[in-house]
């Protein structure tokens, strides 16, 4: 049996899709964007006297029915990497974030293409990240309106891992689709093993925005597997209680899901979000209050409900630094979203109201999720019922240690964590160096990225890439360099530069 957390009955549930259904009916969307409001209206929806389009409930269940229950990302050498569905968990870094916090100074500033490629590069070799994300913007270095494709080509370049992925503009999606496709054979074929998910985020306040509405209709005829994502804002632009929240939140996801189901019937569609509260006193958006997990919980157990794919934003932290505020906040959250059978969690490595990027934070991230996911493996008996053979032996021994039961079973049992997490007694610790969290994961950080040992890409592909981004620039300009694989530093520069951050 796998462990499970319920938040929600099904009477509970099915009053939640009742009323989100007739919202949809009768309040409807304000689709901004002109051509998909055009193919909505092509393909029957009726609009209310003020313009905004209406879901009628036939059309949502049929838009449901269509929406694959799971789909599977293929990495870029097209093999089978993540099973998305049923009650499978994937960790992913979190996006959207605008700056990094540098391990090596302690500075939080605006990321560099330099910053981005160390990301990449740590992020394919840990474990538990099943794949990667354009997870913060380069802006200090590349044109913003490429800054998404860039990103991309970064993480083609610098891993085999797929990829979570969106465009900032209202027409990126195209370019970046071009891009994936040079790892395919044709069109079909990225379509049918697809390399990324795309994100869709809803505005909130029942509204899509032009970019978000010309990014669903693009991913969608491309073939690319979106996650609808709105920010629902309890206590702001929603109900600051849970069950009202889950219907605000549960609408604009529907409304997402059946335009692209009108689009192209069968398109793949994570059911997601990124919620958050609004803290009464400091004016601020937490997404790790715990009443945005509620509420995380809550419309996942909607979607499951229906046998949809799921996403969510958690194993983060809203606080600044790598601290026990986000160990805390990073690993409660990791452990709900696992009991909860989240398919893909969108967060590890992300600080600050998902502002900043800290690469220790990721290196500790990996090693908390997975222990989460340790956590939920079905429990079964495992050769220890009946249990007396085991109890004359410890009798007998006065230990198990040696026992062939423990020699057969600890290394599936035991989760062993990574040299991030501190296991060690007080006196092999100190002799070790004494270091803390942050030193440690500082010093995981670099061992790892003097380990990484660079892909081979087709030139080709890399020139062909590298033309599609330019093309997209307003003024044409040189590409930032990409720097090579970093040269392994001693363990006496590292437990430096960690000191002057811990300063």
């Amino acid at each position: 049996m796998r462990p499970r957390l319920q938040l929600l009955d099904d009477a509970l549930i099915a009053r939640i899709l009742d009323e989100a259904k007739r919202i949809l009916a009768e309040v409807g969307m304000e689709v901004r964007g002109v051509e998909l409001r055009r193919r909505l209206l092509e393909a029957g929806l009726p609009t209310s006297a003020d313009g905004r389009v209406l879901f009628p409930p036939d059309v949502v269940d049929r838009a449901i029915a269509t929406t694959p229950k799971s789909f599977t990302l293929y990495d870029r050498d097209g093999q089978p990497c993540a099973e998305l569905g049923g009650d499978n968990v994937h960790f992913v870094p979190a996006s959207s974030g605008l700056k990094v916090l540098d391990h090596r100074s302690g500075e939080t500033r605006l990321a560099t293409t330099a910053d981005f490629v160390e990301y990449v590069r740590l992020g394919d070799g840990l474990p538990h990240i099943a794949y990667l994300a354009t997870a913060f913007s380069t802006n200090a270095d590349i044109e913003p309106g490429v800054s998404d494709a860039w990103r991309l080509f970064l993480c083609l370049t610098n891993s085999r891992k797929p990829v979570v992925s969106g465009a900032f503009t209202e027409h990126g999606v195209g370019r970046m689709a071009e891009m994936m496709q040079l790892f395919r054979r044709d069109r079909a074929d990225l379509i049918a093993r697809p390399l990324s998910i795309f994100t869709i985020t809803a505005t909130g306040m029942f509204r899509y925005s032009e970019d978000s509405c010309q990014n669903l209709l693009d991913c969608v005829e491309w073939g690319i597997p979106v996650e609808i994502v709105p920010v629902t804002l309890m206590g702001l632009i929603a109900p600051v209680s849970v069950v009202g929240a889950t219907v605000f939140h549960v609408v604009d996801v529907l409304a997402g899901l059946t335009m692209a189901q009108i689009v192209r019937p069968g398109a793949p569609v994570l059911f997601g979000g990124a919620p958050a509260e609004f803290h009464m006193r400091a004016a601020t958006s937490p997404m790790l209050g715990i009443q945005a997990l509620r509420l995380d919980v809550a419309y996942v157990a909607v979607a499951k409900s229906l046998g949809l794919p799921t996403q969510a934003y958690m194993a983060l932290s809203d606080g600044k630094f790598l601290d026990a505020q986000a160990g805390a906040e990073t690993f409660g959250s990791a452990l709900l979203a696992a009991l909860a059978g989240i398919n893909s969690v969108s967060g590890p490595g992300m600080l600050d109201f998902v502002l900043t990027f800290s690469l220790p934070k990721l290196v500790l991230d990996d090693d908390l999720c997975g222990q989460a996911l340790h956590f939920v493996r079905d429990v079964a008996p495992a050769d220890d019922l009946p249990t007396m053979a085991l109890v004359r032996e410890v009798m007998a021994e006065q230990h198990l240690i040696t026992a062939a039961h423990t020699m057969a079973h600890w290394p599936d049992e035991l989760y062993l964590p990574a040299a991030v997490t501190d296991r060690e007694n007080r006196e092999n610790w100190q002799r070790a160096g004494g270091k803390d969290l942050l030193q440690r994961a500082a010093d995981e950080v670099e061992r790892r990225l003097a380990a990484y040992e660079p892909l081979d890409t087709d030139p080709l592909a890399v020139a062909e890439m590298e033309r599609i981004i330019t093309a997209g620039m307003s003024a044409p300009a040189p590409l930032p360099a990409v720097p090579a694989a970093a040269a392994r530093a001693t363990t006496t520069d590292t437990r430096r530069r960690a000191r002057r951050f811990a300063r």
